[in-house]
């Protein structure tokens, strides 16, 4: 039997569920592979304590969670030596694509994996992907050379692929969608694999893999059971700051309206049906007693409608106790939409600010927000006694140090239930990347980009200090307290 370990190297030093873990291993097994998890999260030397840092800032508000989670005091390097020499894998995996493609860290995990490899001496093959082998195989493989293939794109399928081919003992490197150095050091990169059209050909995804004390979160004050979780993959939209530009480049959608929007954008867009998803999500609460289900979608209301009432007909007829966090853009708040997130038990909505200056938004960052329906978003959403989150970016190339306090300024008219700011990331392949590398406000490439712990900016209208401060004083400011 074909062996797979997978490393989850999330440093936040709280549980994510992470959903590409989930979404391979069903299908690994399912194929009938044998499928173990290493995860790092609850390492103490490991692990930069994110919640502490947000919490110290006022980004979250204060629990019992660093109480009740169980950190280990082990080195983790020897730990997970351990694990491969008793498990013997023919494949040791990290990082992938999901729609969980840039929040909670993601973005950095094939470094923090590597640096965990690099020094194995064992017989397995190193393989990883995510948003930064899609965007560049030959920087990721110069940089971390004892990779021994990368997949750019979705690896779901390619992965079971290259397991039916270990398992045939048949060469791997025919397989579209992978990237790897040949005897001579060079690196070939092959085709593009095909888009997963239809969720639904992923089995139920296995949470089951994951440790107990991992859907233990801390949400508004009190510590819940949650999940992370995916009903649609892609976007239409075309930030060019955001790392789902680089997905879509990749499958070849490249197309854009003057407002941003992506053409051809229905044969981006991919989501699980109706039924999957409410099985899925009766599934975590009958199993895994969970309380609250952190939507990944990259945009909710641009999940097909006729989906999105299905599910909400099977809501109304058979209820589950399940509150959902989702993330979405002001535009699609309206009375209608509003009444479908109700029916559905959305508790909270996450809305991408940015910044305060529509016009920046528009010239700078080809997102066209308008600040009225933000504003309108924000009021009907309360109205409805639905929390609102909003995400705030400081350290954007161009962006002085007014316009933080206008972002500032913008929040405290807004009045939202909870405020995140991120420092802005130089996410390798996006169009506002090479433009930050040719304004000189990063370095061509940035190996610890992370915009929830750290800037790696050399900003010149405003200064790493000046955007520390803002970073651990942005909700005292827009709170006044």
């Amino acid at each position: 039997m074909v062996k797979v370990l997978f490393i989850n190297p999330n440093k936040w030093g709280r549980g994510i569920t992470t959903i590409w873990i989930a979404s391979h291993s069903a299908l690994l097994k399912e194929k009938g592979f044998d499928v173990e998890l290493f995860d790092c999260t609850f390492y103490k030397k490991w692990t930069n304590d994110e919640i502490n840092y947000n919490t110290a800032n006022k980004q979250y508000q204060k629990t019992d969670y660093s109480n009740i989670i169980k950190f280990s005091d082990n080195n983790i390097e020897k730990d997970l030596e351990n694990k491969i020499n008793e498990f013997d894998p023919d494949v040791v995996f990290w990082s992938a694509l999901s729609s969980h493609i840039h929040g909670e860290g993601e973005y950095v995990n094939i470094q923090y994996g590597y640096d965990l490899i690099k020094n194995l001496k064992d017989r397995s093959l190193k393989i990883t992907g995510g948003i930064q082998a899609t965007a560049s195989p030959e920087i990721i493989l110069k940089n971390f050379n004892k990779i021994d293939y990368l997949i750019s794109g979705e690896s779901e399928i390619v992965l079971t692929k290259i397991c039916d081919n270990i398992k045939k003992n048949i060469t791997l490197k025919n397989i579209n969608g992978l990237s790897y150095l040949d005897d001579n050091q060079k690196i070939v990169k092959n085709a593009p694999q095909k888009i997963i059209k239809d969720l639904n050909d992923i089995p139920l995804y296995d949470y089951k893999i994951f440790d107990d004390q991992t859907f233990l979160r801390p949400y508004n004050g009190n510590v819940v059971r949650a999940v992370d979780y995916e009903m649609s993959r892609g976007c239409i939209y075309t930030c060019s700051y955001c790392v789902e530009t680089v997905i879509q480049k990749y499958y070849g959608f490249e197309e854009k309206t003057p407002k941003g929007a992506l053409k051809q954008a229905k044969n981006y867009l991919r989501n699980k049906s109706a039924e999957r998803i409410y099985d899925e999500l009766f599934k975590f609460k009958n199993e895994f007693k969970i309380d609250l289900v952190r939507c990944q979608d990259t945009n909710f209301l641009t999940i097909n409608p006729k989906i999105l009432n299905e599910l909400r007909e099977k809501y109304l007829n058979n209820p589950i106790d399940i509150k959902l966090y989702i993330e979405t853009r002001p535009e699609g708040i309206n009375e209608k939409s509003v009444k479908l997130l109700k029916d559905l038990k959305v508790d909270g909505v996450g809305m991408g600010i940015e910044l305060a200056g529509e016009d920046f938004r528009e010239e700078k960052l080809n997102r066209f927000a308008n600040q009225d329906k933000i504003i309108k978003a924000f009021n009907l959403l309360k109205e409805n006694g639905i929390k609102r989150t909003s995400y705030n970016i400081i350290g954007l190339p161009d962006q002085d140090e007014e316009s933080i306090k206008s972002t500032i300024d913008f929040n405290k008219f807004l009045k939202p239930d909870n405020v995140t700011v991120a420092f802005y990331s130089p996410y390798y392949g996006t169009n506002e990347h090479a433009n930050s590398v040719k304004k000189d406000y990063f370095d061509d490439y940035e190996k610890q980009v992370d915009g929830q712990l750290r800037t790696v900016s050399k900003n010149k209208l405003v200064s790493k200090e000046k955007l520390n401060y803002y970073k651990e004083n942005f909700n005292s400011l827009v709170y006044n307290i």
